[in-house]
C-alpha cells in the first residue's frame, strides 16, 4: 500500500519515506516533519510548458542593462542597507523576532512608496482594520495603499492582476498558502511554493515584492533554507526589546553591499531614522569609570562609535564564567589567553563579563584593543580617561595589527571632539593638521603602558 505522507527537512527539504534524526543532506538534527503526498502527475502538469511558450536565450552581450532601476524609499537608512534604494522587480525577506518591528517598519515604507505609485500590502495575521488603526496611529499617509486580509495565494494572485501595484507586501509568508499544495501554512512545501510564486510575479512582470519571514528561538528563518536562497536580498531587523533602538542589517544583497546596517529609534511615530548613531550610542555614555571605554568601529560605509564596558569579579564557581553581549564570546577568550601569555597575568579565578552599550552585535576586530583596555581598566580598577580612545586588532603574538579604515575612524573621532587616540603602527598615517592626538603603537605591553601613564590615579590594586 502506497504511503499518503512523507517526510521532508525542514532546513534543506530534503525528502524521506519515513522519519530521520539527522538529515543526511545538511547534517541538522530533528528537522524532518510529516507531510501528506500530492499527485505527482498533477505537479508536472502544472509545470509543464509547451513548446512555443519555452522563453528565448539572450546573447550576454545583448541584454539591456537600462532595465535595472532603483527608486528611492524617502528613507535614508533603508536605502543604505538596500544598496541605494529599492530594484524594481526584486524579491526582498525582511526578518526578525517577533514585535520587533517588521510591520511597522513595511507599513511606513509602503505610506512613503504610495505617494507615487500603488502599493498592496496583503496581511495573513491582521485584519483590514488593525492595520489602519495602526496606520492611523503612526500618523502615515493613506494615499494608493490597497489592504488585503488574505492567505490563500490564488485569491493574492487574482488581487495583484486586479489592482496592478508596483508594490507588494506580503505579512508573512508563513501564513500564506496555495491550494493545489498539502501542508499547512507555514510548512516547508507551502513556503517554497508560495515564494516561487511570488519570485515570478516579481521577475516576470517587474514588480517588487517584499515579504516578512518569522525566525526561530536560534535567530534563523523560519522554513526551507531555500526560502533565502530564492530571494534577491535578506534584511534582519534586531534589536532588544528593553532599547529603543533597532538595527537593520543586510544578510545577502545581489544588488549592493551586505555590509551595511541602518540604524533607527523606536518611538510613537514608528521607526525613525538615527542619522548620527555615533551621538545616539553616545549620550548616555558612562562618567569616567573602570572598565568603560570608547571605540571607533565600521559598519559598512560608516564610522560608529561605540562605548564597550568590561567587569570583572572574583569568581564564586569552579569554572569561572565568561559572558558578552555584542562581541563574539570566542574571540573574548583568545583575547584574554593572549592577554595573560603577554602581560603575566593570571585571571582563572576571575568572572569575566563584557557588553556593548545599546545592545548592538559588533565583529569588526578593531575591537580587540578596545576590549584589552577595557579589562586592564576593570581588572586594576583604573578610570578610562574618557577623551582617549583606542582601536586596534590584536595577534596571537601581542602585536597589534593595523584595521582598514583607520583614517575614517580617525576623522569621525576627531568630529566628535576627541583628543587622543590609540591606534596600530600604520605606514604612511598622516598626524599633521588634525586636532586629535594620534599615538602609534605595534603591541600590547606598550598600548597598556601608554593607557597607564593616561589614566593616572587610578588604584592599582588588581580587583
Amino acid at each position: 500500500m502506497k504511503n499518503k505522507t512523507h517526510f521532508v527537512c525542514n532546513e534543506c527539504g530534503n525528502q524521506s519515506g519515513k522519519w530521520l534524526g539527522k538529515c543526511p543532506v545538511c547534517s541538522s538534527w530533528n528537522s524532518y516533519i510529516e507531510e501528506m503526498n500530492h499527485d505527482v502527475a498533477d505537479d508536472k502538469k502544472k509545470h509543464s510548458i509547451k513548446a512555443k511558450e519555452y522563453p528565448k536565450a539572450t546573447l550576454l552581450e545583448d541584454v539591456l542593462i537600462e532595465d535595472f532601476r532603483r527608486v528611492k524609499t524617502s528613507n535614508q537608512e533603508v536605502d543604505r542597507v538596500l544598496g541605494g534604494g529599492l530594484v524594481i522587480g526584486s524579491l526582498t525577506l525582511i526578518a526578525g523576532d517577533p514585535g520587533i518591528g517588521k510591520s511597522t517598519l513595511l507599513m511606513q515604507l509602503a505610506s512613503s512608496l504610495g505617494s507615487e505609485n500603488k502599493v498592496l500590502y496583503v496581511s495573513g495575521e491582521e485584519s483590514a482594520r488593525q492595520i489602519k488603526m495602526r496606520v492611523e496611529r503612526l500618523g502615515l499617509p493613506k494615499e494608493n495603499i490597497y489592504i488585503l486580509a488574505e492567505n490563500n495565494m490564488d485569491d493574492i494572485c487574482a488581487t495583484i492582476n486586479d489592482i496592478d501595484p508596483l508594490y507588494i507586501i506580503i505579512d508573512s509568508i508563513q501564513t500564506v498558502y496555495q491550494n493545489e499544495m498539502t501542508g499547512t501554512p507555514g510548512s516547508v512545501g507551502q513556503v517554497r511554493e508560495a515564494t516561487l510564486t511570488l519570485m515570478k510575479i516579481a521577475k516576470g512582470q517587474g514588480r517588487s515584492v517584499l515579504i516578512v519571514g518569522h525566525v526561530t528561538k536560534s535567530g534563523n528563518i523560519a522554513g526551507p533554507k531555500v526560502l533565502e536562497h530564492m530571494v534577491d536580498t535578506v534584511l534582519y531587523l534586531e534589536g532588544e526589546k528593553d532599547h529603543s533602538y533597532r538595527i537593520l542589517r543586510s544578510a545577502k544583497n545581489r544588488f549592493g553591499s551586505t555590509q551595511e546596517i541602518g540604524v533607527f529609534e523606536m518611538g510613537e511615530e514608528g521607526l525613525v531614522e538615527v542619522i548620527n548613531p555615533s551621538k545616539y550610542f553616545l549620550t548616555h555614555m558612562s562618567e569616567v569609570v573602570p572598565g568603560s571605554i570608547i571605540v571607533p568601529v565600521i559598519e559598512g560605509t560608516r564610522t560608529l562609535l561605540l562605548e564597550i564596558q568590561s567587569l570583572t569579579v572574583d569568581s564564586s564557581f569552579p569554572v569561572p564564567r565568561r559572558l558578552s553581549t555584542g562581541i563574539d564570546l570566542n574571540r573574548i577568550i583568545l583575547l584574554i589567553a593572549v592577554l595573560e601569555k603577554n602581560m603575566k597575568l593570571s585571571m582563572g579565578k576571575k568572572d569575566i563579563y563584557f557588553n556593548i552599550v545599546g545592545g548592538l552585535k559588533i565583529e569588526d576586530r578593531g575591537l580587540d584593543l578596545g576590549v584589552v583596555i577595557a579589562l586592564i581598566s576593570s581588572l586594576y580598577n583604573i578610570p578610562i580617561n574618557k577623551n582617549v580612545l583606542v582601536v586596534g586588532e590584536i595577534g596571537l603574538t601581542g602585536e597589534i595589527r593595523t584595521v582598514s579604515g583607520l583614517e575614517q575612524r580617525i576623522k569621525e573621532s576627531e568630529k566628535l571632539g576627541f583628543e587622543k587616540i590609540i591606534v596600530p603602527k600604520t605606514k604612511g598615517l598622516k598626524k599633521a593638521n588634525k586636532n586629535i592626538e594620534i599615538i602609534e603603537v605595534s603591541n600590547i605591553k606598550e598600548a597598556v603602558n601608554i593607557f597607564l601613564s593616561y589614566n593616572k590615579g587610578g588604584n592599582n590594586e588588581k580587583q
